[in-house]
């Protein structure tokens, strides 16, 4: 894997845990193997790592649980938002691709642990693209909008969390 030198930034929905990366790694993947399928809670997770000595927390820290002996996956424990998955003992952190502020930058380029590719996945190229938010109900998609508790996709200064339990 190639190291490449970039700035790189992201965070959970609520804004409670954000990072940033000064270099990240030419290995954006795919991975469909089951924990990252559970841990996700979707048909895979896409990823890209940063080099540990690249990566620092840049507000609140992420709640951390060991999905194996050599495995550990961050979260928010505020609104549950995956955003890491860190092998212990190879240097890197992959970062959710779907956390960064910018995801069009890291196209991925392989699908891994195919074993557990779900069987449909080559045909979600095929499927109907019913359109923006706004093409599905501009009322709703407006409303939505403006009573949104998402953290924007850049860094702020300071940003009132909106907890879980209040």
């Amino acid at each position: 894997m190639k190291r490449i030198e970039m700035e790189a930034s992201g965070g959970c929905q609520c804004g409670a845990v954000r990072y940033h990366a000064t270099a990240m790694l030419d290995n954006s993947h795919l991975c469909h193997c089951r924990m990252c399928q559970k841990a996700s809670g979707n048909i895979f997770a896409a990823l890209v790592a940063a080099p540990d000595d690249a990566l620092s927390w840049t507000r609140g820290k992420p709640s951390v649980w060991k999905s194996s002996e050599l495995v550990e996956r961050g979260f928010c424990a505020n609104c549950g938002t995956p955003l890491f998955f860190h092998h212990l003992e190879n240097g890197r952190t992959n970062l959710m691709i779907g956390s960064l502020d910018d995801p069009h930058a890291f196209s991925p380029l392989a699908n891994t642990c195919t074993e557990n590719m779900v069987g449909w996945f080559d045909t979600i190229t095929g499927i109907e693209n019913t359109g923006a938010t706004e093409d599905n109900g501009a009322d709703w998609a407006a409303a939505i909008k403006e009573s949104s508790n998402q953290h924007p996709d850049h860094d702020t200064a300071s940003w009132a969390v909106r907890r879980r339990d209040g």
